[in-house]
């Protein structure tokens, strides 16, 4: 009996592997067939990623050192300058990537749990609860999401738990609407009425049986919504409500040294300084809408014309 058990243990050991490697092998396949655009982006991507995760190892100094040198040109010292109390742009930069794409990643997933689970509830009850939940995102759409962001931010606080929170729950209402529309169409399929009559529970019909099958838009809705929660918290961190010094951002760096680009006539690598954080935010949004434009080629089932 154990070596039968052993027997199946190790053939059991030996079908993981070999479908691990099978998946393995059809991403290479689809990577290697994947357009220019969509490798830039992932490498891109990638690219924030290990900036990321490596920061404190990576940046020449800490993320608020200061040196007595404020708004010190270009040098081999201080690659792309300094800012006006002195502090490393290069290192400022790639503690960046952690600081703003991290809360970015953390807002979108949030924002996603919220108005996934809410769409996914209303979609299957369709009863007084939708009406009750429809109509209360329909009053937080109906107001501005910067204007409301700065509006609340302003009464709790800048702390990056207040931003993250409100900016999660204000985005949440697009989710919402996105994964209420596409469920309602699958909540009508005889096999999800088939799991209700059976007795399912409402969370197992929600994970099982539709979300399933509503995970492509979704998957590429994501992509969109971190550019969108992306863009707002730079955009409040430049009206200087958004991530808080010393904390590195690079929103707060492109508001801190907007001035020098009135002394590029005299002084050009001065002058280039604030758009440098400003062609970090750009690139990272032009590649994740890259990656997200291949996946909804790759989900819609169209197939390229040679």
């Amino acid at each position: 009996m154990t070596d039968a058990r052993k027997s199946y243990s190790a053939a059991a050991e030996v079908g993981f592997v070999r479908t691990r490697r099978t998946r393995l092998a059809r991403m290479w396949i689809e990577l290697k067939k994947a357009p220019p655009t969509a490798i830039f982006g992932l490498a891109v991507i990638m690219f924030y990623i290990i900036l990321g995760v490596f920061a404190p190892w990576i940046a020449p100094y800490g993320e608020a050192e200061i040196f007595p040198q404020p708004f010190a040109s270009w040098s081999s010292e201080h690659w792309f300058g300094t800012d006006q109390i002195g502090r490393d742009i290069l290192s400022r930069l790639i503690y960046g990537s952690r600081n703003t794409i991290g809360i970015a990643l953390v807002t979108t997933l949030i924002a996603f749990l919220i108005g996934g689970v809410f769409g996914l509830v209303a979609a299957i009850t369709r009863n007084w609860i939708d009406q009750l939940i429809s109509r209360g995102v329909d009053v937080l759409m109906a107001i501005p999401s910067l204007i409301f962001a700065l509006m609340l931010l302003s009464i709790f606080g800048s702390s990056a738990w207040s931003l993250i929170l409100i900016i999660a729950v204000l985005d949440s209402t697009r989710v919402f609407r996105l994964t209420r529309a596409t469920a309602i169409n699958v909540a009508v399929m005889e096999y999800v009425e088939a799991a209700t009559l059976r007795g399912e529970k409402l969370g197992w019909v929600m994970r099982r049986e539709i979300l399933p099958n509503i995970l492509p838009p979704l998957v590429a809705e994501f992509g969109l919504r971190f550019c969108f929660v992306f863009l707002t918290i730079a955009a409040l961190s430049f009206l200087g409500v958004g991530i808080q010094p010393p904390t590195a951002d690079w929103g707060t760096m492109v508001r801190e040294t907007a001035n020098l680009i009135q002394f590029a006539r005299f002084d050009l690598k001065a002058g280039l300084t604030p758009l440098l954080p400003a062609s970090a935010i750009a690139l990272i949004t032009v590649a994740v809408n890259f990656v997200v434009d291949w996946f909804l080629h790759k989900s819609s089932g169209l197939r390229d014309e040679h």
